[in-house]
């Protein structure tokens, strides 16, 4: 796993150790113990296929976490520097290695706002296909839970919008996932690998239980 210290990756480790998986998480050097316990740490750097990938083994399922926190119209440039960079360095990797299944976070689109996130998360896309890899990939808009719930007030008006014919496809396809909907999602993947690529969209999302 990359990404195994941010906003999902810190609460995804637990559930997949309570559930028998070992799990192995790319850190930086230094940051070794921000890892939740259990996880083995593999130092290195994600923006660099070459420092992780001869520790991805053929039987590996490979998630990809790694993204700028707190996405923004202002950090177009980080979405091509991080976000992009590390999920293309990621499927090297995985490529690589051997990885039986790539498991990456996308986002839903298309969309109003966020053109340049947009791009690199479907750019990312593109390079896990140009690699054959068999993948999940999980398309939420935006995540609700701890510290992300501005959107919280507009659920109303995503529930009004999907009765209307004209606006239920964007309605549906935008509205916000519940942080433990996709936790679940990136649980029940892990442990139903994809055999081609399969899409997870909002409403697939939104239905994932453990």
């Amino acid at each position: 796993m990359t990404g195994g210290t941010g906003y999902i990756g810190r609460r995804l480790i637990p559930l997949l150790l309570a559930r028998g998986h070992r799990v192995r998480a790319l850190v930086r050097h230094g940051s070794e113990r921000k890892l939740p316990e259990g996880a083995e740490p593999i130092v290195g750097d994600a923006l660099e296929a070459a420092s992780f990938a001869d520790r991805v083994a053929p039987a590996d399922t490979f998630i990809q976490l790694v993204g700028v926190a707190h996405p923004s119209p202002a950090k177009a440039a980080l979405f091509r520097s991080v976000d992009l960079a590390s999920a293309r360095a990621s499927v090297d990797a995985a490529a690589r290695g051997g990885a039986a299944h790539f498991v990456y976070v996308s986002v839903a689109r298309p969309a109003p706002v966020m053109q340049a996130y947009q791009a690199a998360r479907a750019a990312a896309e593109e390079a896990i296909a140009s690699r054959g890899l068999d993948a999940t990939i999980l398309r939420p808009w935006y995540v609700l839970g701890p510290g992300h719930r501005w959107p919280v007030a507009l659920l109303p008006f995503y529930a009004i919008a999907g009765r209307i014919p004209a606006l239920r496809e964007s309605a549906n396809r935008l509205r916000p996932v519940r942080l433990g909907n996709v936790l679940a999602a990136l649980v029940l993947a892990v442990e139903s690998p994809a055999r081609g690529i399969r899409i997870l969209e909002t409403a697939d999302l939104r239905a994932a239980r453990l």
